[in-house]
């Protein structure tokens, strides 16, 4: 089931606890945009159909990656994108749009895209796995 933007912006804003939707909605830009660059096949495709079309595209479309970036060069590279953005304001601004990304997808969908990314994304989907 796809999520309305509405809805979707509602959530991320929510667990992010940024003050505007705009806000969020730049968040969710820059986020979507470096995971889908990390995401091939129809995990990717099978995500995007449960994203507000917007997000979907940006998903679909992203430049592709050199190479996967560890969670740590991820929130790097996400704070390189947003302005005025530290480390740790990236690291929970990537939480929050993934947490959210993880829930519309499900669990056996956001199994199969923590499989395609190098160790430790499971924490920045807020879905830590056992050891």
């Amino acid at each position: 089931m796809t999520l309305r933007r509405e809805t979707f912006l509602d959530h991320v804003r929510e667990r992010g606890e940024y003050d505007t939707a705009e806000e969020a909605d730049r968040v969710c830009r820059v986020v979507l945009g470096l995971l889908g660059a990390h995401l091939v096949g129809t995990d990717r495709a099978e995500l995007a159909a449960r994203l507000p079309e917007a997000y979907a595209l940006i998903l679909l479309n992203p430049l592709q990656a050199a190479e996967p970036l560890s969670p740590e060069r991820f929130v790097r590279a996400t704070a390189a994108w947003i302005e005025g953005a530290s480390q740790a304001t990236a690291a929970w601004d990537v939480s929050a749009v993934l947490s959210v990304a993880a829930d519309a997808a499900g669990d056996d969908l956001t199994r199969r895209i923590l499989l395609q990314l190098p160790a430790g994304y499971d924490l920045l989907f807020g879905r830590p796995q056992s050891p």
